[in-house]
């Protein structure tokens, strides 16, 4: 079980508050499909994704950026139980669409970039800090079904 201070929890809270779902969510995912090419063989069904322009162009991947960004909403809500809040997705994710664990880590990576750019001068370090821990919580319950 994870301990979260007070300050984490209204840090987290206070970030997603803001977040433009629509923009974030859309960026984060493409800047994930595009610097990791490799990460795009689990949307083989989502038409051209060529290049960067056509990545970020996608109105597929547009929509399945906001979804998980929706996604992480469930782990806002449940920051004491966010490993049993994902174990559906866990399950989803390693036995029917095969995804590799790592490619949590490295969305992870590029939503933090995303918000960062977004927040600006307000993303402080310890923010950041905090908003690594939510989101290594997330990573680790979404590769759980994979141990």
């Amino acid at each position: 079980m994870v301990e979260w201070t007070d300050f984490e929890r209204a840090t987290i809270q206070d970030i997603f508050s803001k977040l433009e779902y629509e923009v974030v969510g859309p960026k984060a995912l493409a800047r994930c499909l595009v610097v990791y090419p490799w990460t795009q063989r689990y949307f083989g069904n989502f038409g051209n994704l060529y290049n960067a322009a056509a990545i970020t162009g996608n109105p597929m991947v547009a929509k399945h950026g906001t979804t998980i960004l929706h996604g992480l909403d469930r782990a806002v809500k449940n920051m004491d139980d966010i490993k049993n809040t994902y174990t559906e997705l866990s399950v989803l994710h390693s036995e029917k669409l095969h995804v590799d664990p790592d490619n949590f880590k490295l969305l992870a990576d590029c939503l933090t970039i995303v918000v960062a750019a977004q927040m600006g001068k307000a993303f402080t370090g310890e923010m950041q800090a905090a908003f690594q821990k939510f989101l290594a919580v997330v990573v680790t319950s979404l590769g759980r079904q994979y141990h």
